[in-house]
């Protein structure tokens, strides 16, 4: 079984009925406490960690007393512009006494389908983990409407690990795993410790959401997990109502672990190797053989480009011979990969016009 004493990198989901007081419509303080309490400590073990947090609507929703009913779309935006303020406050609060760094991360689904915004993102949270930095992700209810929202925040979390390649998604949630059924409503319902593939029985099983702040159900968290073991990642469903919830599944307490047939890495290697190429770069013996030593491909021992392509999209990579050594995902597009062919590091700036990386291919994005 996976476990989170493995991790490396966890995205952990946090849904607004576990911030946010029903009743009161307040956060609840002693509860994301004892979250930060548990963050800091990964952090303090080197474990990278990312925050998927919902909240902001329901913290707003108080603030401007907009109630219970059902809130309009642009209701809606004005809370979360109102919410968004307090809940990364909150978090920051939090977790400075624990000498962790908070950021602030808000995306939508545009930026996912877009590649060049898809790419920004990423580069901008690798750099905040390189850092060692939190970042907090939220959706950004005060521009998403309908045709631009991920909807709820278990395919978001879902999609951020990803992003950041992440070994470990959990789930907080109001139930202590997947079942066979309702537990609420069938006393028979028995939860499964592991779940390995993601059947059409299994997706029969999935109920709807049960809580009156949370618009996320079992289906949503099924689709979650397909896309967070196509990647490699390990996602885990458990109760995230007890304090310390983090260190409560640490220490086994009751949950579902969904669980890849791949490790992260080995997954993304594999969806590069999938991708049809766009253009190739021919790299001198220099750049060979720091290729076989596991290092970057720079622009400086690139000595001819061909084909047309945008970032992010895969090339192949061609000695001085001709033999093809493998792929990967360029990280400039081919005008501006003309424009700084076998120059240094230090001199792209000026060759561009603008600051930029450094490599062309990054050793996470190639397969040799």
């Amino acid at each position: 079984m996976a476990a989170l004493t493995e991790a490396n990198r966890i995205v952990v989901k946090i849904g607004s009925a576990l911030l946010v007081e029903r009743s009161s419509g307040a956060l609840r303080q002693d509860w994301l406490a004892s979250l930060a309490e548990d963050v800091a400590g990964f952090r303090a073990k080197g474990v990278d960690v990312v925050i998927v947090s919902s909240g902001s609507i329901a913290l707003g929703r108080s603030v401007l007393g907009l109630g219970a009913a059902e809130l309009t779309l642009e209701q809606s935006q004005a809370a979360a512009a109102v919410g968004q303020i307090q809940l990364a406050r909150a978090y920051e609060q939090h977790l400075a006494p624990h000498g962790v760094i908070a950021a602030q991360v808000l995306v939508t689904l545009e930026d996912s389908a877009d590649r060049r915004r898809y790419l920004n993102s990423r580069a901008t949270l690798a750099q905040l983990l390189r850092y060692g930095v939190v970042p907090i992700v939220n959706e950004n209810d005060t521009v998403a409407t309908d045709e631009i929202r991920y909807g709820d925040n278990d395919r978001l979390a879902a999609q951020i690990a990803v992003t950041v390649g992440a070994d470990h998604l959990v789930l907080l949630s109001d139930v202590d795993g997947f079942y066979s059924a309702n537990p609420n409503e069938d006393a028979t319902a028995i939860r499964f410790d592991t779940i390995t593939e993601v059947t059409p029985e299994i997706e029969r099983m999935a109920g709807d959401a049960g809580s009156g702040l949370s618009k996320g159900g079992m289906k949503t968290k099924l689709m979650a997990a397909k896309m967070a073991m196509g990647a490699g990642c390990a996602m885990a469903i458990t109760l995230g109502s007890p304090h310390n919830p983090l260190k409560y599944l640490e220490t086994g307490g009751h949950s579902t672990w969904f669980l890849p047939s791949v490790d992260p890495k080995t997954a993304r290697k594999k969806w590069i190797s999938s991708l049809k190429p766009q253009g190739a770069l021919h790299v001198d013996a220099g750049a060979l053989k720091a290729l076989m030593a596991g290092k970057s491909l720079l622009p400086a021992g690139v000595t001819e480009i061909s084909g047309d392509f945008a970032r992010g999209e895969l090339v192949r990579i061609l000695a001085e011979d001709g033999r093809d050594l493998g792929c990967g995902l360029v990280g400039f597009d081919s005008a501006e990969a003309q424009k700084i062919l076998g120059c240094r590091t230090s001199e792209i700036e000026e060759k561009l016009g603008y600051a930029s990386r450094g490599a062309l291919i990054h050793r996470d994005d190639m397969v040799l």
